[in-house]
């Protein structure tokens, strides 16, 4: 029987508020049993980007990564935010380790080809891109893994990457060996059936039902890739998908993903 795995991901404004993710890490160190954390970046890479002259360039909400931007990026994800979220872990209980893809080469990616748009240096994650020998020791070992957004090719090139794509791949990977649980972490209570009413969070998501609701309008916009996403981690082999408010990871209310 296979041990379970629950992965979340986290980004957007909690990274940005001291508060907030304090209160989020609080409630991830009661979280039982073996588990990983990805953060992305939230604002403040654009932030420091804009403090040093340079304009944070995005394309339809993916941040274009030329030279200079990586520096900063990796500067801001790999360390300061990741040690942050690494220290208030230890601070809690939680036997934390930062990494990012290069680290123990984790997580192996490729730059994006240029095609319409040239996104720098961006990195894809190929099937195999992922360590397990390496996460499998870590965890056996009861470390908690940490990733930021940062990754590399095996050629001395750090890439940034999606941490979407990070947590999704990391679940797909490690489902043969455990029973993962994924978990993406935002600022709603989850899939809400109307944007404009806070408690329409619709409890369950079947593969079938989310195409009904794409197909109606219902879920569109920035949460259609995200589902996306989620729906082909079930299909390869994760266990469960739960969409949920990241200050409120150990209440009932959610949206939970399945195959049927």
């Amino acid at each position: 029987m296979r041990e379970g795995l629950k992965i979340f991901k986290i980004g957007g404004g909690i990274i940005d508020d001291t508060a907030q993710l304090g209160q989020f890490l609080t409630q991830f160190a009661q979280v039982p049993g073996r588990k990983m954390l990805v953060h992305g970046g939230g604002k403040g890479a654009s932030q420091m980007l804009t403090d040093l002259g340079i304009e944070p360039n995005m394309v339809q909400g993916r941040r274009i990564t030329d030279a200079p931007t990586l520096d900063i990026v990796t500067m801001f994800y790999a360390g300061k935010t990741n040690k942050q979220v690494v220290a208030l872990l230890q601070a809690a209980g939680v036997n934390a380790l930062g990494l990012s893809g290069a680290d123990g080469n984790a997580i192996r990616a490729v730059k994006r080809p240029v095609q319409d748009i040239d996104y720098g240096f961006v990195g894809d994650l190929p099937e195999g891109s992922i360590n397990t020998a390496l996460l499998d020791q870590l965890l056996q070992a009861s470390i908690t893994p940490v990733f930021c957004a940062i990754t590399h090719d095996g050629q001395g090139q750090l890439l940034n990457t999606n941490a979407d794509t990070i947590a999704s791949t990391l679940g797909r990977a490690l489902a043969a060996r455990y029973e993962v649980e994924l978990h993406f972490c935002f600022e709603k209570d989850g899939v809400l059936r109307d944007l404009n009413d806070e408690a329409s969070v619709i409890p369950q998501i079947t593969a079938d039902q989310y195409q009904q609701l794409k197909a109606g309008g219902i879920i569109a916009a920035g949460m259609v890739p995200k589902l996306d996403n989620a729906f082909a981690a079930l299909e390869a082999g994760v266990e469960r998908v739960v969409i949920e408010n990241a200050l409120k990871i150990n209440e009932p209310v959610k949206t939970v993903l399945c195959r049927s």
